[in-house]
């Protein structure tokens, strides 16, 4: 559990510090686009968050190669999704769009991986 645990508590600060930095530090530096891409990135990194402690409370209480999976596939979309979609703000380098969806795979098979932990737990 208290890997799953810090590592949802650490994506929570960072998710509060990057949103501080982007209301404070880029607000009319960047383009209206470029804020909305900080904003995504922001929303799914923090509800991404939500699903990384929801692992770590079930690992505690019985841990599962799905919940493995499942903590992997929301980090992994955290970093990729939401940290291209910061990069893409930062830099305005549009390319960087065409990664951003492996990202959000990644989110799918962690939520995936939850639900399948759900089907077994219930049986």
């Amino acid at each position: 559990m208290s890997t799953w645990l810090t590592i949802a508590a650490l994506s929570g600060f960072l998710s509060v510090a990057i949103g501080a930095f982007g209301a404070h530090g880029l607000e009319g530096r960047v383009s209206p686009q470029a804020m909305e891409w900080l904003a995504t990135g922001l929303r799914y990194q923090m509800l991404h968050v939500a699903g990384l402690l929801a692992v770590a409370l079930l690992a505690a209480r019985a841990p599962a190669v799905s919940l493995t999976v499942a903590g992997c596939g929301f980090l992994a979309g955290t970093l990729i999704f939401s940290g291209l979609l910061y990069a893409m703000a930062l830099t305005g380098q549009r390319w960087l769009g065409m990664v951003v969806p492996i990202g959000g795979l990644s989110f799918l098979v962690g939520w995936a991986a939850l639900g399948w932990y759900a089907l077994r737990a219930l049986r």
